[in-house]
Formats: C-alpha cells, structure tokens, sequence
C-alpha cells in the first residue's frame, strides 16, 4: 500500500484496488498541537465508536466506510473506505455554547455570523441548533470561523445550503441518541465530501470524543466549564498553572503526565460504552 498522508490523528494509505485505507492511532492534540504522550486505545476506541454511529446515521447521510477486512496490523483501528472529494468546509453543529463559540459571542454576540441572544453564558443551551462552519487550515495553523454566506461564496449556495442541513441533522440525531444514555452532545464536526456519482458523503470519523463535546447530563451547569468525556480535559490541564504551559509563548506543550493520559482513556472509554451500550476490551 503506498502512504498518502499522516494528519494529527489518522493515517492514510492507498490499496492496489484504488480505495484508501485510514488508521487511526492514539494520537492526541490540542490547541493545534499533537500532544506526547499518545492514549492508549484511543484510535481503536475512535475507529468502533464511529462505526457505531455511522450506523446510526445510515439513513440521514451515506458514508464512506466500504469495509473493516483490513491487515491485521491494523485490526480493529483501520477501515477500508471510498475516495472522497473533500467539501473545503469544516462543517460545525453547535447546541451548546463553549469553546471558541463563547469566545466570539462574548467578543461580538454572535457565532460564525449567527446573532445569539444576549445573556448566555459558558454550557448555555441554545435556543435552536446553529451551524457553524470554519475554514480548513493547514496543518499547524488555525480553522477560522466562516459566515455561511462566506460558505456560500466558497462551494455555492446550493451546496451551501445541504452542508448546513446534512450538518444540523446530524447533530439532531446525535443529540437526541446521546441524550437518551444521558448525555449532552454540545457540538460537533464533521467532514463531508463527493463521491464518484457527486454525492455528499460523511467521511473521516463522526460523533467521536475527538470531534464533539460530550458533557454528563446530570452535571450540567451552566455558568462555568462543564465536566466531559472529550478531550476537553485535556485542554483544561495545559492552560492550568500546573502544566506550566504559556500558549501564547510559541512553544510545544509538555508532555502529558501519566495521571493525565490514563484519565483521559478512561473518559474515552466510558464515552464509547455509555453510547453505544458496549463493554470496550482493549
């Protein structure tokens, strides 16, 4: 197999047959960093739990999986997949308010171009679902929030518009599937892209503590961070005194203590059981 490609997270590699084979190791960033060291069991963790709500998601949006027949270097963390053509979006579902979401409403009362009302705070439930999307930066650098009319602009308006919807559906019925094991999907990313016939198709992972924020239901607060099963916590942990880390200074994160890594598997692993009601044996 010939290697196409190593990102953040994933690798990929192209068969004989033309499909691509993507593997996902225990590789952890933050802030645009990849962080050492990696989780255990985190790309194994990753790859079933996507599966799981690809699924799920089979008849709000087809994806990209063709098969999990894979070398058995790469059992249980790779998967066979079609080729896309990658959407030049990042896709976000918000219905929640954290992260760099909060930042932009603070700074402005409003969210990739979308007005909020006033007075919310951090884990503020919104009143709707928005979308959200963002630039695809290169690797190292920073995703920058997009209006949708910066989306239309981009790939047209009628492609625009299905981003947006196919975006929103999946959020709706993650939530409402993540809510019934009490838990609270705040947002989400996903990738889209074209297949062969020119259908907009999920790819990459989807639903995973990597691409969304998982929050317990029954710790839910509103007014402050919330507790979660992503990787969250690790983002706390380097922006407290106690990593030592200045992000502004330009420099590389320190290493993960071993507290940190192993409390951050477990986070991983009781997102995956909860959801998909599965017991996970690494």
């Amino acid at each position: 197999m010939k290697h196409l490609h190593s990102g953040k997270v994933r690798d990929l590699y192209e068969t004989p047959d033309g499909l691509l084979l993507m593997v996902a190791s225990d590789r952890i960033s933050a802030f645009d960093y990849v962080l050492e060291p990696g989780i255990p069991d985190k790309g194994e963790i990753l790859t079933r739990l996507s599966l799981w709500w690809f699924e799920q998601l089979k008849d709000v949006v087809p994806n990209h999986v063709v098969s999990t027949d894979v070398p058995a270097e790469f059992a249980g963390r790779g998967v066979l997949c079609r080729r896309l053509r990658m959407v030049p979006v990042e896709c976000v579902a918000r219905g929640y308010l954290t992260g760099s979401g909060l930042v932009d409403y603070r700074r402005e009362g409003v969210v990739s171009g979308v007005p909020l009302p006033e007075g919310l705070t951090d884990g503020s439930r919104l009143p709707e679902p928005i979308f959200t999307p963002s630039s695809k930066a290169p690797m190292g650098e920073h995703d920058e929030p997009m209006t949708y009319e910066e989306v239309a602009a981009e790939v047209g308006e009628d492609v625009a518009e299905r981003l947006r919807r196919i975006t929103l559906d999946v959020y709706s019925r993650g939530a409402e599937i993540a809510l019934e094991r009490g838990i609270i999907l705040a947002d989400t990313k996903i990738e889209l892209g074209w297949d062969a016939d020119g259908v907009l198709t999920l790819g990459d992972e989807v639903l995973t503590p990597d691409s969304s924020r998982f929050w317990p239901l029954d710790q839910w607060e509103p007014g402050h961070s919330q507790p979660s099963f992503d990787k969250q916590f690790v983002r706390d942990w380097l922006l407290s005194p106690e990593s030592g880390w200045d992000r502004s200074s330009g420099e590389a994160p320190p290493p993960l203590p071993g507290e940190i890594v192993e409390r951050t598997r477990s986070r991983y692993v009781e997102a995956y059981e909860r959801l998909t009601g599965e017991r996970f044996r690494g």
